[in-house]
């Protein structure tokens, strides 16, 4: 995987129509729109089950092969001329927070989308194929463990292990799944798993560094490695008028102390690590009652896995100690590893970038992506682009025209060179 594009690398991003993915963007974001601005796309819902009706309807019109597997994962596949060769695979998902934004994951897939019709108006041909995937639940809205469809293709999880999970409606995730499988049943099915020569994803950045330094494209190194956990503080109820303090064994003070304390020990100079307290429960929860019990989560991220894993280890005594003489109770929710992306590939990207024009860094992903699956299998890299703020997740999420279609050149020149264009 050369860091040097090609002649024909060159015209395939020089035909990426800026104005052609935009209008693609804001056209998607009416399934599921809300009067916010936002988007509510949940997985498997009816408003995700007409967005993939309308991508498919558009990727047929072009001459692309569409099909899906049993994971509802969505492919569109531009023939390469050796049939037999694994593909270049480019994508992101389509589904949404309840309240999200117009580009989180849809610029990946749409992006995509416009980079294959660049080759075909470019007159371009490529070795191996190139396809295109909208994973099924990446952003867990609805149905909690995110990642659903790309942690299915990887192997790293198996379907059937999905089937009972209970969305935020009260719904099976098995049966949301039948039902978007059943409102395309022309569509061929693709094997759940098969090779790929390699992985690429755009996505906005979801974080401010990019715009705070007025770049372009951002070649991603690694997505953080997280460890979330449970924390329960039990300690004894009681009136709060009458219980004198030197006898109270009050959760949310032990609760309090103990989250003062972390604090100070996740301390940073860099910036790097990420500690967020999100979930904070209290028990009770009444003005004239001291607190009795307190659950609250950890989120913990860093993309360098000894740091993590040496943070993490300290969170079990800190608590423990500043608890008392309330008892603590620490539980993992979820352990993931950083997974750092290949040398060749950042570089790549990065030198891609410059090429064409664009003004790079490299920079990890502060959130997970389903770039992390296909990493388990295949050489992967991430395009990030900047979005305003670095606010996503909200009706306010925005990127600028210019940036998307940057990163769209990027993808395709990027992924033009991969499949031997």
């Amino acid at each position: 995987m050369s860091n040097d594009l090609n002649e024909a690398a060159v015209r395939a991003a020089r035909a990426v129509n800026g104005e052609r993915l935009w209008a693609s963007l804001m056209h998607l974001a009416l399934f599921g729109a809300r009067p916010d601005g936002g988007v509510d796309r949940h997985a498997l819902s009816a408003n995700d089950i007409a967005a993939r009706s309308w991508v498919i309807e558009t990727a047929q019109g072009l001459g692309f092969e569409v099909s899906v597997d049993d994971a509802a994962n969505l492919w569109i596949r531009r023939k390469g001329n050796r049939t037999d060769a694994a593909p270049v695979i480019v994508g992101s998902h389509i589904d949404s927070q309840p309240a999200g934004g117009k580009f989180d994951g849809a610029l990946g897939v749409l992006a995509g989308l416009e980079g294959l019709r660049a080759l075909d108006e470019a007159g371009i041909s490529t070795d191996r194929p190139i396809d295109v995937v909208a994973w099924t639940n990446e952003e867990g809205g609805r149905f909690e463990r995110s990642c659903t469809g790309s942690s299915v293709w990887s192997g790293a999880m198996e379907l059937e292990d999905y089937l009972d999970d209970i969305g935020a409606d009260g719904a099976r995730l098995g049966d949301a799944l039948a039902s978007t499988l059943a409102a395309t049943p022309d569509l061929p099915r693709r094997p759940r798993r098969f090779p790929a020569h390699a992985y690429l994803e755009l996505h906005i950045e979801q974080g401010p560094v990019l715009e705070n330094e007025g770049l372009e494209i951002g070649a991603v190194t690694a997505i953080q490695g997280i460890r979330w956990m449970n924390v329960e503080i039990s300690g004894h109820g009681g009136h709060a008028g009458t219980t004198p303090m030197a006898d109270r064994r009050d959760a949310f003070q032990a609760a309090h102390r103990a989250v003062a304390q972390l604090n100070a020990s996740m301390a940073d100079p860099k910036d790097v690590l990420r500690f967020t307290v999100g979930r904070f429960n209290v028990m009770p929860n009444s003005p004239s009652v001291i607190p009795e019990r307190v659950q609250f989560t950890i989120d913990l991220r860093h993309p360098d896995k000894a740091l993590l894993d040496e943070r993490a280890r300290c969170i079990t005594p800190t608590v423990e100690a500043a608890a008392a003489p309330c008892i603590a109770s620490i539980s993992p929710i979820l352990f993931m590893d950083p997974m750092p992306f290949p040398e060749e590939m950042i570089a790549g990207i990065e030198a891609t970038a410059n090429q064409l024009g664009h003004r790079a860094r490299r920079l990890p992903s502060g959130a997970f992506h389903d770039a992390l699956y296909p990493a388990l299998v295949c050489p992967s890299g991430m395009i990030f682009v900047p979005c305003r703020g670095g606010l996503s997740h909200h009706p306010d999420e925005w990127a600028e025209p210019r940036h998307c279609h940057a990163g769209a050149r990027v993808l395709t020149a990027k992924a033009a060179k991969l499949a031997g264009a």
